[in-house]
């Protein structure tokens, strides 16, 4: 049987404007319908709009934001002598990162009535502060987690 070729994570390139992968994945996840330019102009204009609110760098700003939002624990399904149980997990750095990401992309897609990047500013803003919808989704996933404690003993 012939071994299947593993293929390799790509590397994300930092963007241009301010030198950071990660603000380079948060474009892509913003990304619809393959409009990089125009998900790049979002994110941008968000970013400097909470800038200007914060007075802080945007680069920190990301960093920050991704460190509050992202979980520390998730619940994963294990099936066990016919029972599923939620397994309480520890979540690595590169999810955490794309789970926090994908839910700020997320609760702003939901919201409609200003402009994308406005909504996206307030996110981070309110995200950057320990608020908001991104934050109240870790916490329930993080107190899912704790609530499922008991079936720790059933990692893999």
């Amino acid at each position: 049987m012939r071994g299947k070729k593993v293929s390799l994570a790509k590397k994300v390139q930092p963007d241009p404007k301010y030198g950071s992968a990660t603000i380079t994945k948060f474009i892509n996840y913003m990304m619809q319908d393959g409009q990089k330019a125009t998900s790049t102009k979002i994110v941008y204009e968000a970013l400097e709009e909470a800038a200007k609110v914060l007075k802080v760098d945007a680069k920190d700003i990301v960093n920050q934001v991704v460190a509050n939002v992202m979980p520390k624990l998730e619940v994963r399904s294990r099936r066990i002598g016919g029972a599923n149980y939620s397994v309480p997990v520890p979540v690595p750095e590169h999810r955490g990162i794309a789970l926090a990401l994908k839910w700020i992309a997320a609760v702003v897609r939901e919201k409609q009535g200003k402009p994308i990047h406005k909504f996206l500013a307030e996110e981070l803003i309110a995200a950057y502060k320990n608020e908001g919808a991104a934050v109240k989704k870790r916490e329930m996933i993080e107190k899912m987690a704790e609530a499922n404690k008991a079936f720790a003993q059933f990692k893999w």
